[in-house]
């Protein structure tokens, strides 16, 4: 799998967060069912943004990409994500990028212009099937701002001129390379020139990045550059896409500190992948709510459990069969997300009742705890100790001799560990 990540100029907002929740699930799904996962996930640390903010700084630009790629790395951990298996920084990738360039414009597919070097769109089959967009209208848009001799207005830069901010030499001069052909060089450098099973990111990527990396890939390999593509929409505010350019951002991290990495998650996840969620203190709340609905049950099975000498770590895996179901239909996490809740619905029943089942309360636990950890939420469970095994059965004797001021005070202190 490879995820377009960063572009590391400024504080992630909270759309950025959307890729990394929506392709995490995704990754711990493939791994519950028992594959092997190479995850990539690139900081593009070349970019005319990051030169400009390091120009206003007066410092030089990896100061800026380190530290933005820190932040990034923060909020990761802050929404529980796993790392990725590769975070591969395209400053590190010029002298691949250079030789990719190089077999393109050697095998026509790409031409030198002052300095510049375009890619050949109509050296290629299907240009566009990936966006579906109308060829005809984009060239008659593109033409406006055209750079004159360009053989189409569809040709995009795979390196560029440049007298300023970050540059390397190469067979066309000193200058950078373009966006487009950063990631397919790594995806090649990583993967071994192989057609990968996933590319992913958001919506806005589709066209022109994705489609012209499967431009490059064709061009370089006669092959398809992955099997599958999937995007994820945008997130939203008052109904428009969070963007810096708009003015509108929620910062990540300010998220993240405010209400926390499970509630931002489990927000991020409450529509489809594909469409937009809107993010605004209806749909946080209403995360906060279902975490609330999913700690006590769950933690209340797990004290049950224990002060009945089971041993957590010691269960069998649970049948989630009709959970992995619903998100191997094109991750459709609402759907999963509801038989999470049927499955709390039906612990809640269980604790209820005497005596208890302990094997149905097991497997109930053991549901719970590996549909949670396919979600990525971060929910704990008390481990009890030898002090809150006595606590509990002093509450309980004290409840049963009537003794409400003794049973009213360690009731209290059960509250706060969270125990009952």
């Amino acid at each position: 799998m490879y995820v377009c990540g960063s572009t590391v100029y400024d504080s992630p907002h909270i759309g950025n967060l959307r890729p990394v929740v929506t392709f995490d699930v995704l990754r711990r799904l493939f791994l519950y069912l028992g594959n092997e996962v190479t995850y990539v996930s690139n900081y593009t640390d070349i970019d005319d943004k990051i030169i400009k903010k390091a120009q206003q700084e007066k410092v030089d630009e990896m100061t800026i990409a380190n530290r933005y790629i820190k932040e990034v790395e923060n909020n990761l951990a802050g929404i529980n994500a796993l790392k990725p298996t590769h975070s591969p920084r395209v400053s590190n990738y010029i002298e691949p990028i250079i030789d990719y360039i190089n077999n393109l414009v050697k095998t026509n597919h790409a031409y030198v212009l002052e300095g510049d070097v375009y890619f050949k769109v109509d050296s290629v089959t299907n240009y566009g099937e990936l966006s579906n967009i109308n060829l005809e209208q984009l060239k008659v848009g593109a033409r406006i701002e055209d750079k004159k001799g360009k053989q189409s207005p569809l040709d995009f830069a795979l390196w560029k001129k440049t007298d300023t901010g970050l540059k390397w030499k190469s067979p066309w001069g000193e200058g950078r390379p373009g966006w487009h052909t950063e990631c397919v060089v790594m995806i090649d450098e990583i993967f071994n020139q192989g057609t990968i099973d996933i590319h992913g990111g958001g919506f806005d990527l589709k066209f022109p990045h994705h489609e012209n990396e499967m431009a490059q890939a064709k061009a370089t390999h006669n092959a398809k550059l992955a099997n599958f593509w999937l995007h994820n929409g945008f997130v939203t505010f008052e109904d428009d896409k969070m963007s810096k350019s708009l003015g509108n951002v929620i910062l990540a991290r300010d998220s993240i500190k405010k209400y926390g990495g499970n509630v931002v998650r489990l927000a991020l996840l409450s529509s489809h992948y594909r469409a937009p969620v809107k993010f605004n203190d209806d749909t946080l709340q209403m995360a906060k709510s279902e975490l609330d609905k999913i700690q006590k049950p769950y933690s209340q099975l797990a004290v049950l459990l224990q002060r009945n000498n089971i041993n957590l770590d010691k269960l069998k895996k649970a049948d989630i069969t009709s959970f992995i179901n619903a998100l191997a239909d094109d991750l459709n996490v609402s759907n999963a997300l509801t038989i999470l809740f049927e499955t709390l619905k039906d612990a809640n029943n269980e604790l209820r009742k005497l005596p208890v089942d302990l094997k149905k309360l097991s497997n109930s636990f053991m549901m719970i705890k590996d549909m949670l950890a396919i979600l990525g939420l971060a929910i704990s469970y008390p481990i009890l100790t030898m002090d809150d095994l006595k606590l509990l059965k002093d509450y309980e004797l004290a409840r049963k001799n009537k003794e409400y001021q003794t049973s009213d005070k360690l009731r209290n202190i059960l509250l706060n560990k969270k125990l009952i």
